[in-house]
């Protein structure tokens, strides 16, 4: 069978679609275009309206161009509204998250019992032997640790698409490694719904802290990046760990939201702006090298000319390196979509504009700033692209063979 998996969305996402395409690898499935699959498995995203519009519209495209085929819907979206999915063409399944980790038992697809330990899908160990470097373009390999959120931001539905926090034990994850590691991956990105909460569910002192320690010392050339982590949960000890171990890349994604303290407190965001300055300023003192990016909401409900300009006021002064902006999305069953004083589409365009000129400042800042600096990078793609250490995309002036470590000087 030819199967297709599509994935919209975050870092765990990405990771929950690798783990369906190992199960399907360990079944005889083998990788095809949408055009040409039997079975294509939607991964959908619902923070924003936006993201659901992609879903569907994906949907729709796959099915006119391969009327034949079986498209499952999975992820947040499909936990959301799965009524809505089930009405598009060639739908035969919606399979909520709750359900994804043994999504193709629940379609009845191949028998589970066939299969080792080491290829079963959300068993612990995970597929992660049955997806090598370079399927599906993949170099990097992401490995989903946590998953669930309980912080409750005003304007986020994922709490409810994705449940509570649920934490993988250290000695699976540690299993889970080896088996990358020796499928050949160089590069491991560690994510989670709520990173920072790991191991709390536990209950037996697991912590973000002691994983990234392991981390630090594993004895492995691997490089591991840490996916996007909320300010809060950010320690020093974690800080110093990675401008200390080369395991560990120099890249953080630190998600503001926004840059007023009183927008800040409406969304239930549990820290301020000037915390977040000095924990930016601190990392780029600590590593004048490090990436470190950002998330910012515009046009959130109440959100005044005043509270824009504080936010674009400290955005102009932060030493961050990139930006994801995101217009307001109202999303049904959030507090956020209760709020009065929203503000109208034409200003959140324009101060959406606005931001991500600033974001094109900081970009073309920090690779100014790397101009003669020798970074350690992994090869992808066509191998003449590479990723540095401290997440720089750059090509490469003669070619090199995919997934290998190489010393570039960046010009």
């Amino acid at each position: 069978m030819k199967y297709t998996v599509v994935t919209f969305g975050c870092r765990v996402n990405q990771a929950d679609s690798l783990g369906i395409e190992g199960s399907l690898r360990a079944r005889g499935a083998v990788c095809a275009s949408p055009e040409e699959a039997d079975l294509v498995v939607v991964n959908t995203c619902s923070v924003t309206a936006t993201a659901d519009q992609g879903a569907r519209q994906t949907i729709r495209r796959i099915a006119r161009n391969n009327p034949d085929v079986r498209i499952v819907v999975t992820g947040c979206y499909a936990t959301r509204r799965p009524g809505e999915l089930r009405e598009l063409p060639n739908v035969t399944h919606v399979v909520s998250n709750q359900f994804k980790d043994d999504l193709l038992s629940s379609i009845g697809f191949g028998d589970p019992a066939s299969l080792s330990t080491a290829t079963r899908f959300g068993d612990g160990d995970g597929p992660c032997g049955a997806v090598e470097p370079g399927v599906a373009g993949r170099t990097a390999f992401t490995m989903r640790v946590q998953t669930g959120c309980e912080e409750r931001c005003s304007y986020c539905i994922i709490p409810t698409t994705r449940g509570q926090s649920r934490s993988l034990p250290f000695t699976q994850i540690r299993r889970q490694l080896a088996h990358v590691v020796a499928s050949g991956y160089k590069e491991i990105i560690i994510t989670g719904v709520h990173l920072g909460s790991y191991g709390r569910d536990l209950g037996d002192g697991s912590t973000l802290t002691a994983l990234v320690h392991h981390l630090a010392e594993w004895d492995a050339d691997v490089l591991f990046r840490i996916s996007s982590l909320e300010p809060m949960d950010c320690t020093e000890e974690i800080v110093d760990l990675v401008a200390e171990s080369p395991r560990l890349a120099p890249h953080f994604h630190l998600p503001l939201q926004h840059g007023a303290d009183n927008t800040l407190r409406r969304m239930r965001r549990p820290y301020t702006a000037a915390s977040y300055r000095h924990l930016v300023e601190r990392i780029r003192a600590i590593m004048p090298h490090a990436s470190i990016g950002s998330d910012v909401i515009v046009g959130f409900p109440g959100e005044s000319d005043t509270d824009f300009n504080e936010t674009e006021s400290l955005l102009t002064e932060l030493p961050l390196t990139h930006l994801h902006v995101f217009p307001y999305s109202d999303r049904p069953g959030t507090d956020a979509s209760a709020m009065r004083d929203k503000v109208d589409g034409a200003t959140i365009r324009e101060r959406g504009r606005r931001v991500r000129a600033i974001g094109h400042v900081m970009s073309t800042r920090f690779r100014h700033s790397q101009l003669g600096m020798v970074r350690r990078a992994l090869t992808v793609d066509d191998g003449l692209s590479a990723v540095t250490d401290n997440f720089l995309k750059i090509r490469l002036p003669e070619m090199a063979p995919r997934n290998q470590w190489i010393d570039a000087r960046i010009d």
